[in-house]
């Protein structure tokens, strides 16, 4: 049987050390928990909530987003659960520039683009 291969993308390359290579699952965990540090979004879609992430682990953090590199350059997709009572398009302007910045200062790529698509709203009161 073969392995899952998982595309790769050298970040770093220096001849006189090495390179480094990210995988894109990474980038999309990155995008993943920056998103669910938003005040306002409840969860990835069909994802697990903040609670349960140290429990399951970090891989789980991916579903619900979607990320294309091409040479340095990153799109996202994100599939969203919202908190009932927050306004939209304000929640969903911190999140693209929540996921954007923290892929560019932690992986040095370029974020082209971060599209949202609201999946479901979270009904349940936590106030």
């Amino acid at each position: 049987m073969e392995e899952n291969v998982r595309n790769t993308h050298t970040i770093q390359a220096n001849s006189t050390i090495g390179e480094v290579q990210i995988a894109d699952e990474v980038v999309a965990i990155i995008a993943g928990l920056a998103a669910t540090e938003v005040e306002g979004v409840a969860s990835m879609a069909g994802n697990i909530t903040n609670e349960l992430i140290s429990k399951l682990g970090m891989k789980n953090l991916s579903k619900g987003v979607r990320v294309e590199v091409i040479d340095d350059t990153v799109t996202v997709e994100l599939a969203l659960n919202l908190d009932y009572g927050y306004s939209i398009p304000k929640t969903s302007e911190v999140v693209q520039e929540k996921v954007k910045t923290a892929i560019e200062n932690m992986t040095g790529l370029n974020v082209m683009e971060v599209n949202i698509r609201i999946a479901g709203v979270n009904m349940e009161r936590t106030r």
